[in-house]
């Protein structure tokens, strides 16, 4: 199984309820986001806009088949799971950031200080807690906890904790236009291998070699 993501831009509003639902349920400090929506003439002009019309694009990790922050880890803190996602070990990142630079999609997050402290300093109140509650670890490793050290890298894993307990990524559940689906890349009867087939699927910086992922449908053309 190669576990990936569709995300259909025609029914994404850009509401970007899954940023918010991403970063609640997995308890990103302050000043971190790992989902963020972007519009046509950011760095990756997936579709080209049409005159009079925008799109929303979601970005965060592309869980890349051909990762290059995978090749890059010293301490192999970011590894590549059996079901093909990318993750990244939080007792083993040294903080290097070298993940960081080879990331062509700029999606991950540097801790810079103590997440307790940061959110004091953003006012949260004393004693607020939020995100998936428990430490989550995987073969041994640990690839969640609410409670990030200062200085790891983190990104989007595809809300391991959750797919454990049979339910989807936080974002596809609060999505409003039920915009993303989940499912086997390897599989050609999934839906999202259907869906991509034939919805004409295409994944971002296709160039660089990364072979994402995470595909991405087209917004319908306007009519004439």
């Amino acid at each position: 199984m190669r576990r990936g993501m569709v995300i259909d831009l025609e029914k994404c509003i850009g509401c970007r309820s899954c940023v918010v639902a991403c970063k609640q349920h997995n308890a990103q400090p302050a000043g971190t986001w790992w989902n963020r929506v972007v519009t046509p003439g950011s760095d990756f002009h997936a579709v080209p806009p049409e005159k009079g019309r925008e799109y929303f694009l979601p970005v965060h990790c592309q869980h890349c088949q051909n990762a290059p922050c995978e090749k890059v880890c010293p301490v192999d803190a970011t590894y590549r799971h059996e079901d093909g996602s990318i993750l990244v070990d939080f007792e083993r990142c040294i903080g290097c950031r070298y993940c960081m630079a080879a990331c062509p999609y700029g999606v991950r997050q540097f801790n810079w200080e103590d997440p307790q402290k940061s959110m004091q300093e953003y006012g949260y109140l004393p004693g607020y807690t939020f995100g998936y509650p428990q430490d989550y670890r995987l073969n041994g490793r640990l690839v969640y906890t609410p409670n990030r050290p200062k200085g790891v890298v983190e990104k989007c894993n595809f809300c391991v904790h959750y797919l454990a307990l049979g339910l989807e990524p936080a974002c596809v559940r609060g999505c409003p236009g039920k915009a993303r689906f989940v499912g086997d890349l390897d599989d050609p009867n999934s839906e999202v291998s259907k869906m991509i087939r034939d919805k004409n699927g295409f994944t971002l910086l296709r160039e660089k070699g990364t072979k994402p992922s995470v595909y991405y449908l087209p917004p319908r053309r306007k009519e004439v």
